[in-house]
């Protein structure tokens, strides 16, 4: 593969991430906050229906400007299966299941299968691309820093906002969180479909799966850190 078409190729995952909010993890990050366990719920529900519609235009769109010619039937089934099928899943089991307490025993029994998948899933994709990490250390740090920019500047936006608006800190710190973070399995999915398991799209997507960790900790810790700030302007608001 060329140059210009690999750079393309990177530019295509670093689009599919960041047109795909997280929905998954943004739940321990704002456990880790001690955010509003209610507004983590909304707005990550709000995320899934905004997905539904607007990913596979937003992806299509931004990646054609890239001249990336996109086939929109893999767009919709990607949405399908890790949205829609989710979101249908969740709506039925609720209504079949109509006790909290037996859904409460359902999540803890399913919990545990839910992170050997996801551990699972990132120990495949890493392991199929560990041989290019390794001999191109300068193509990872080229597409880290890009990402590293638009976490910590989104973070930095939502954050500020919502302080400047006087929402308190258990609403600012997971709303910020969830702006800044992606749903690094759909976009993975896209790409490897898209591109196949070893082009340079599913690397940029494995990519922004190692940077969004220690990254989200660090504005983890940055968010705790400054709980005290919302406090004040609370009190003198």
């Amino acid at each position: 593969m060329d140059q210009p078409e690999l750079g393309d190729q990177y530019i295509a995952g670093m689009i599919l991430l960041g047109v795909a909010p997280c929905t998954a993890m943004v739940f321990v990050w704002s456990q880790l906050t001690k955010g509003d366990a209610n507004y983590t719920l909304v707005q990550v529900s709000i995320n899934d229906l905004i997905m539904v519609v607007a990913f596979a235009p937003l992806a299509a769109f931004l990646l054609g400007v890239t001249d990336v010619t996109v086939p929109w039937d893999t767009l919709i089934l990607s949405v399908s299966l890790f949205v829609v099928v989710p979101l249908v899943a969740g709506v039925i089991t609720r209504r079949v299941v109509n006790n909290q307490t037996k859904l409460d025993k359902l999540g803890a029994t399913l919990k545990p299968f839910s992170i050997v998948g996801l551990v699972g899933t990132v120990i495949l994709l890493f392991g199929f691309q560990a041989q290019t990490i390794i001999e191109n250390p300068l193509d990872i740090v080229l597409i880290a820093v890009p990402l590293l920019i638009q976490t910590y500047l989104i973070f930095a936006v939502t954050y500020i906002w919502m302080k400047k608006w006087g929402q308190p800190h258990q609403v600012a710190a997971p709303g910020a969180m969830i702006g800044a973070s992606n749903f690094f399995e759909l976009a993975v999915a896209v790409a490897i479909s898209l591109f196949g398991i070893h082009s340079g799209a599913a690397l940029a997507t494995v990519v922004g799966v190692l940077v969004e960790v220690p990254v989200m900790l660090s504005l983890v810790a940055y968010a705790n850190k400054t709980r005290a700030d919302f406090a004040i302007n609370e009190a003198t608001s």
